[in-house]
């Protein structure tokens, strides 16, 4: 199906922000929207985010990318991905002002993205789905469990590991204190952490899945530490306990992948399960 690409600028609590439109000839009612994740822009590591958009609009879903205040080409002052509700959902009403065919949307996020589609999306009753790419939920003790499961116990189990020790190359003493610093403050986590009064974003995601009932997709890379301290969070926090297991919640493993997805084949993967799981709605 053919295509056209739109420049946009619109206004944003008084800023001016940039997007970009992928409309399709003739365009579904269900739209995709790229919630951008990180110190990232519109187009995405590898061109990823400008990619799966042309090839959502190839495929007849209208699809929108855009920088947030104070990022790429936007002007304005960055906070954070807890307090970009308002761009959200300016840029899901730019793309229904482009598409007025477009009555429903999927929010797609990667990283910090993901965590600000999941907790935006009971907000919004246009939000008809999720699609959740190695969604973020870091903190010191997840990230401390994390690295003593998968890092430090593969690591101790490579050959060349001990070569670099044994010449010299690594400092162990270093290596040593870092491995303690680790299992200090994974074993915190075992007493619960309950500094300051803020309810954390993780929770918040947690508390936002459960309460919304609508249909979710979850790419998850094999190869990213981001996507295992999710596992390792979700799997042991009680505010996550089965949340995951929902029906609502469809999850595919790429076991290979990083956390980008940065090869050809890596992100045509991701961009057929999303386009696949579209047609399912």
């Amino acid at each position: 199906m053919t295509f056209a690409e739109r420049a946009d600028l619109f206004e944003c609590e008084g800023e001016s922000l940039i997007g970009i439109a992928a409309l399709p000839a003739r365009p579904r009612p269900l739209g995709l929207v790229v919630v951008v994740g990180g110190p990232q822009y519109r187009v995405g590591s590898h061109r990823q985010f400008a990619l799966l958009c042309r090839r959502a609009a190839s495929a007849g879903y209208p699809a929108y990318r855009f920088d947030y205040r104070g990022m790429g080409d936007s002007s304005g002052t960055y906070g954070d991905f807890e307090q970009v509700d308002a761009d959200v959902r300016t840029a899901i009403s730019r793309l229904q002002a482009f598409a007025p065919e477009v009555r429903k949307v999927v929010l797609w996020g990667l990283c910090t993205a993901a965590a600000t589609a999941m907790m935006y999306a009971p907000s919004d009753s246009r939000v008809a789905g999720l699609v959740l790419v190695n969604p973020w939920v870091r903190d010191e003790v997840t990230l401390a469990k994390t690295q003593m499961k998968h890092y430090y116990t593969a690591r101790l189990a490579q050959r060349e590991f001990w070569a670099k020790v044994a010449t010299g190359q690594i400092d162990y003493r270093c290596s040593a204190v870092s491995l303690a610093r680790n299992l200090r403050d994974s074993l915190r986590g075992l007493a619960g952490n309950n500094e300051g009064t803020q309810v954390p974003f993780q929770i918040r995601m947690a508390r936002a899945m459960r309460t919304f009932q609508k249909r979710s997709l979850l790419l998850l890379s094999g190869n990213d530490l981001t996507a295992k301290e999710f596992i390792e969070y979700s799997s042991s926090h009680p505010e996550w306990r089965g949340v995951l297991d929902s029906p609502r919640i469809t999850r595919r493993d790429f076991p290979e992948a990083d956390h980008t997805f940065s090869t050809a084949a890596w992100r045509t993967a991701v961009e057929d399960a999303t386009i696949d799981w579209l047609a399912t709605l």
